[in-house]
């Protein structure tokens, strides 16, 4: 087959027709470097050798775009890649972006369990759920939860006092708040446990 025409796009990117007919968008670097241009014979495994070195390029391109923004775990960082560029791509360049430090799953797990945990107010249960979507090692994550382990009774009380106060001497306030905590990862238990110790405070305060 032959390249009919190169045109120029957005993005760094190229329209290549084939024949006279449009074929595909291809990364214009690549491009220039394989040497194609209009008026050239190409054969189908040299269209797809270009088709993948075109995706490994935007792949790291994009890898380096969403590290600017925020960090990403390796698995988090391949599928967003994947979505455009394909899983082959989309590994390939978590792959890279981890082996010259960009990513790192240790790391990044600890400053995401401390968010989860303190600001979102997680428990460790729903904590772990979080970070084993991000594809965390399971044994990193229970390290992690170790190192930053507080007393669920504690945490849960301090989440009432600060949000739920008001409402905790209406049945209907408590349930709302007895809902929030569960969805957050709490054991019914100690909600309760907790409950009943405030419920009795406010009673003697009255």
């Amino acid at each position: 087959m032959r390249i009919t025409e190169i045109r120029p796009r957005r993005k760094s990117l190229s329209a290549v027709f084939l024949d006279g007919e449009f074929a595909m968008n291809l990364d214009t670097a690549a491009l220039r470097e394989a040497g194609w241009r209009e008026g050239l014979e190409i054969s189908d495994e040299e269209l797809l050798t270009l088709k993948q070195e075109s995706s490994r390029r935007r792949a790291r391109e994009k890898a380096l775009y969403l590290l600017e923004h925020r960090d990403h775990s390796k698995k988090e960082l391949a599928e967003k890649i994947a979505r455009t560029e394909g899983m082959e791509a989309g590994r390939e360049a978590a792959e890279r972006m981890e082996e010259i430090g960009l990513v790192n799953d240790a790391s990044y797990a600890r400053r995401y369990a401390a968010e989860l945990l303190g600001r979102k107010g997680f428990a460790p249960r729903r904590a772990r759920q979080e970070l084993r979507r991000k594809g965390i090692d399971p044994e990193l994550i229970e390290e992690i939860l170790a190192e930053q382990e507080e007393d669920p009774q504690e945490k849960i009380r301090e989440i009432l006092e600060r949000k739920y106060a008001r409402v905790l001497p209406d049945e209907k306030g408590r349930r709302r708040a007895i809902g929030a905590l569960e969805r957050l990862g709490y054991e019914y238990d100690d909600i309760r446990s907790v409950l009943r110790e405030m419920i009795t405070d406010l009673d003697c305060e009255e």
